[in-house]
């Protein structure tokens, strides 16, 4: 039976048995004798990405993982990187570090701060990600074509990625295959926080799921 543990571009964590391209998490947020969520979504403001297969190592999913057998951190699945940044998480400068150090070269650039560090960048993070604040960005539709690619917004409960100019709906078993034909209302919703959009345009290219096409 799937578990609770796979996050949409929103923020929240859902259950599916859809497979992710990316693991992570946001601390430990789970009983790991239910295998379920516990009532907090987070006890780290470092949200990351991680590799699902990082030198041989296998963990019990949701399940007792640290040293002295107790939770551990949770493990959460993405879609792909472009969702998992939505989301409000990431890079991991452990598993990920090359990713990561990209991330934050293409942060800094943006923010004109070169003293800018992981803890500082997680703490604005945290203040603009919407499954913190319940806030999502309004931006007029007509700034779609100023957003990078690999930045998501919303209109209702559907979500959609932004590439090469077309919006693709996001749905846990991956992109739709073609454009979507939807017009978006005058006003939308920014799920990707400020600070990774910035960041995307500084540079920063995620990993997108195969089924956005070439």
């Amino acid at each position: 039976m799937p578990l609770q543990n796979r996050v949409t571009p929103f923020g929240r964590i859902d259950t599916t048995p859809a497979r992710g391209l990316f693991t992570g998490n946001r601390g430990v947020i789970h009983d790991p004798q239910t295998k379920t969520l516990l009532r907090r979504r987070w006890t780290t403001r470092a949200w990351i990405i991680c590799v699902c297969d990082f030198r041989g190592r296998r963990r019990e999913v949701m399940g007792r993982n640290s040293p002295t057998g107790t939770a551990g951190w949770t493990e959460l699945f993405f879609l792909d990187e472009v969702t998992a940044l939505a989301a409000g998480h990431r890079p991991c400068f452990f598993c990920r570090r090359e990713a990561a150090t990209r991330f934050l070269a293409c942060a800094r650039a943006a923010e004109n701060d070169q003293m800018l560090k992981a803890p500082r960048l997680d703490s604005a993070l945290h203040g603009q990600r919407l499954a913190v604040t319940g806030r999502a960005q309004p931006i007029a539709a007509e700034a779609l074509q100023d957003l990078p690619d690999g930045s998501m917004i919303a209109f209702g409960e559907r979500a959609y990625a932004l590439r090469g100019g077309a919006l693709y709906e996001w749905r846990f078993e991956g992109y739709r295959s073609a454009p979507s034909p939807d017009r978006p209302p005058p006003v939308v919703q920014l799920l990707t926080p400020a600070l990774t959009v910035s960041a995307l345009r500084e540079g920063y290219s995620p990993v997108w799921h195969a089924s956005i096409g070439s």
